[in-house]
């Protein structure tokens, strides 16, 4: 588990501390998926979520191997989460995985992202991984740019091929080529 230095207005800001998300955490990861569903198109999910739900996705993750599950933590309190996961099912894609990140709403630009794919590459520097790929809801400059920031290119957009609320969705994917490998 890393630790930072966290900014904040108290005389002794706390520590973020980012490691793996343990069962506790999945009802805090569904509060702010919810808000991500709720306020945003970032997720093509059309209704907020339950911790049954989602207990399914959350134990496809591990402390060890390519596809884990971090937590952001300031406190008690849960910041984010950045995870890996397949990208499909077919054997051929067994060195690729698929990232994303979700914040707090109340602690998005503060560098809580960048620790958690900071320590999220660490995780996945000894693993058998080729290649990471992501695909971000358009417009979303802030995480285009957090994706710049950890060596993605982009790859191309699939242009309005979701819809949410009636509105079409716009999805750039970006990757980036792991070295070693």
């Amino acid at each position: 588990m890393s630790q930072q230095t966290g900014t904040g207005a108290s005389a002794e800001p706390q520590a973020l501390d980012i490691g793996p998300a343990v069962e506790g955490d999945l009802a805090e990861i569904v509060r702010i998926l919810n808000h991500t569903i709720v306020h945003s198109v970032a997720s093509f999910a059309t209704r907020p979520t339950s911790v049954a739900e989602q207990r399914g996705w959350f134990e496809r993750f591990s402390s060890t191997g390519p596809h884990r599950l971090l937590v952001a933590r300031r406190g008690e309190a849960v910041l984010g989460y950045a995870c890996s996961g397949p990208y499909r099912d077919h054997e051929a894609f067994r060195e690729t995985v698929e990232v994303s990140v979700a914040l707090d709403a109340g602690c998005r630009g503060q560098g809580v992202g960048s620790a958690l794919y900071r320590e999220l590459f660490e995780c996945l520097a000894g693993e058998p991984v080729h290649v990471v790929v992501a695909g971000i809801a358009v417009p979303n400059d802030a995480s285009v740019a957090l994706h710049r920031k950890f060596g993605f290119t982009e790859v191309g957009t699939f242009r309005e091929y979701a819809v949410k609320n009636g509105q079409y969705i716009s999805s750039l994917w970006m990757q980036r080529v792991l070295p070693g490998r």
